[in-house]
């Protein structure tokens, strides 16, 4: 009977090692999760029923198939336009201009916000090679074009890119005469200590202090 060669490796394992490093690859590739994350979420659907996997690789494929940017705002939809964007009782004067689809879940749970939005899939990084031309910039001035627009809300991040972002529409929305231009207030959290709080949100909390007599 034949014996493997010392050192050779069977195809099988060969096989498996391989498509187990391509999803810790792929799964490292989300944002937040580190390989070594990637690595503990690998090994645990490996423990998983292979139905659930299944399952997962089912979803993953659907989304991908069928869900794609709301052609008037951007946000995901497996329609032409989302339902945030068909539905009548929401106000097509309030315009609310956000990064990521992310960003919108938030504001809906909030539970406030009764405008419509426009998803920029992203924000300005000249380091990173995204300019303008990278982001959903035509929906936000098609919808101003259309008109009856009389306040855009900047929600961008207040990260560098975030600011660089929102300075940038700024400028782009200026020429509509007649539309106020907001951004978010930033400040000290709700519950927050003094010290622990970065100097950029003691900046802004200072400057956007409010008097009490």
């Amino acid at each position: 009977m034949p014996t493997a060669r010392r050192g050779a490796r069977c195809p099988g394992i060969a096989r498996r090692v391989d498509a187990l490093d391509r999803l810790i690859g792929e799964l490292a590739r989300l944002p937040g999760v580190g390989r070594k994350t990637a690595g503990r979420l690998a090994y645990h659907l490996l423990q998983q029923p292979r139905e659930r996997m299944t399952l997962l690789a089912g979803a993953l494929v659907d989304v991908a198939e069928r869900v794609h940017p709301c052609e008037a705002c951007g946000a995901p939809t497996e329609e032409g336009e989302c339902t945030i964007c068909r539905d009548p009782r929401r106000d097509p004067a309030l315009l609310c201009v956000v990064e990521e689809p992310s960003a919108v879940a938030v504001l809906e749970r909030s539970g406030v916000f009764r405008g419509r939005y426009v998803v920029l899939g992203g924000r300005l990084s000249p380091l990173e090679g995204i300019g303008p031309e990278a982001l959903r910039i035509g929906l936000l001035e098609r919808r101003m074009a259309a008109g009856g627009v009389q306040e855009v809300i900047l929600a961008t991040n207040s990260s560098l890119e975030g600011e660089a972002t929102a300075t940038y529409l700024q400028q782009l929305l200026s020429r509509h005469a007649g539309v106020t231009v907001s951004r978010l207030a930033r400040g000290l959290p709700v519950g927050g200590e003094l010290e622990y709080v970065d100097g950029v949100t003691l900046t802004h909390a200072l400057t956007a202090r409010e008097a009490l007599r």
